[in-house]
């Protein structure tokens, strides 16, 4: 079903690159903090986060490429079809990062202390992704593209990611259930692969149909 454009082509492009930029503003931020907080705390997880957050940043770039080709209805397809396959590549890298983070935490046993700072990081975050993830999800599914769409859900899977990282904090801080984040974590890979894996065929698992049908090579 086609989803007609709110706004003109131009004023969506606009808004969707003023997200992406904003978003990979958060995402900056967020990163130095998880690092700083995860090394200080001895958090595998919450550096973990931090490294997931500038992993998001090469999503966010290569979809600023893409809203940049789109004034170009030349360049668009051409740019969808690469975007989409760059963000599945990010997508991957996410899923083998946290698979080999959370087998290493469950095999060392690796029990952080205490990080308040990763708990209200994580907690900002939960209210700041969804946001973000919502309205370039919105934006994407009107300009029909899979390889925005996709990187609004990488967005949207941080969200998930902060309320792990939330719950295995305060697990571990109240309870000394030191193995409740690895677990769940694990739980995830499997659909952020599928993303991944789907963005390289050309398509966007979580915008079928929203994606290029050819392209011009």
């Amino acid at each position: 079903m086609t989803i007609p454009l709110l706004l003109d082509r131009p004023t969506l492009v606009r808004r969707s690159q003023r997200l992406n930029v904003a978003t990979m503003a958060y995402n900056s931020l967020e990163g130095i903090l998880a690092i700083t907080a995860g090394l200080l705390a001895g958090s595998i997880a919450l550096v973990g986060f931090g490294i997931d957050s500038f992993i998001e940043l090469t999503a966010g770039a290569a979809a600023l490429w893409r809203l940049h080709a789109d004034i170009n209805p030349s360049r668009r397809e051409r740019a969808e079809y690469l975007t989409l396959r760059m963000i599945g590549l990010s997508f991957l890298a996410l899923a083998l990062y946290i698979g080999v983070d959370a087998a290493q935490v469950l095999l060392t046993r690796s029990a952080p202390a205490q990080s308040w700072v990763g708990i209200l990081l994580a907690c900002a975050s939960l209210v700041v992704m969804p946001f973000l993830a919502r309205a370039k999800g919105s934006i994407a599914m009107q300009l029909r593209s899979g390889a925005l769409a996709a990187e609004a859900k990488q967005t949207m899977i941080c969200t998930y990611l902060s309320a792990i990282l939330l719950g295995g904090l305060m697990l571990n801080a109240l309870l000394g259930w030191w193995w409740a984040d690895p677990i769940a974590a694990l739980v995830m890979v499997p659909f952020i692969a599928r993303e991944g894996v789907e963005g390289l065929r050309g398509r966007s698992a979580c915008c079928d149909g929203c994606g290029p049908t050819s392209v011009a090579r």
